[in-house]
């Protein structure tokens, strides 16, 4: 068993200096000269929140962010040689704990925000110059997202332990990322940022609420980790 696993290193070290080293052989060297291609992604998230209030509080509402998943599709449109057009549609799951302030029972200060986002990202990739088997790139863009846990439409509010949020949301996303060219196909890890542009909060029906009253604006923002097969 040793010497088996000390023959996969081995041979894994030489197939990464091969692959990758000052000497490389050049995988797929016309992949990207094609008009357009697909592709898919899998990866992790990481949303909090940002609130802005009318009047400082004494404390902030405390956000416990955790890792979520994201599943998409990719579609690349080459434009030029160092440009694409990409709309990289997908799924995203996490959840958010908030923890409000001024409440003697945990129950009334807690709220769990479940979200499953329908993520709609429309991006402009810059790539650079090709070396040997690598091609970092940034990208950039608009897009949409559409949260199917949102609770827009729920008539109850937080009195009744219901948080609230508008289904839909429109952000801005940025990130750097690296192409891999593999001998029958292309790996491109990427780190992301998201960023929401309006307010996302629905207030309880009571203007004077305790959880939303003081709230001028609640925006989320978050980090991807995707990991693109092509």
């Amino acid at each position: 068993m040793k010497k088996i696993t000390l023959f996969i290193v081995v041979f894994l070290s030489l197939n990464c200096q091969a692959q990758f080293g000052k000497n490389p052989i050049i995988n797929d060297e016309n992949f990207d000269k094609k008009r357009i291609h697909y592709g898919y992604y899998l990866g992790f998230n990481d949303y909090e929140f940002k609130f802005d209030y009318k009047t400082p509080p004494t404390t902030d509402i405390e956000v416990q962010s955790s890792v979520g998943f994201n599943v998409g599709l990719i579609a690349n449109l080459r434009l030029h040689e160092y440009v694409n057009l990409r709309f990289e549609p997908g799924l995203c799951f996490n959840q958010r704990n908030l923890i409000f302030p001024g409440f003697a029972k945990q129950y009334d200060a807690f709220r769990e925000v479940k979200s499953t986002y329908l993520h709609f990202p429309l991006l402009m990739k810059f790539s650079s110059e090709r070396i040997g088997n690598i091609r970092p790139y940034l990208l950039g863009g608009l897009g949409a997202a559409m949260n199917l846990a949102s609770n827009e439409t729920v008539e109850t509010d937080n009195k009744n332990g219901t948080f609230r949020m508008t289904s839909w949301t429109q952000f801005y996303e940025i990130g750097i990322g690296i192409d891999l060219y593999f001998e029958y196909f292309k790996f491109s890890p990427s780190i992301r940022g998201v960023f929401s542009v309006g307010d996302e909060l629905i207030r309880d029906n009571d203007p004077n609420s305790q959880w939303t009253g003081n709230i001028s604006s609640m925006q989320t923002r978050g980090v991807f980790i995707n990991f693109a097969f092509h």
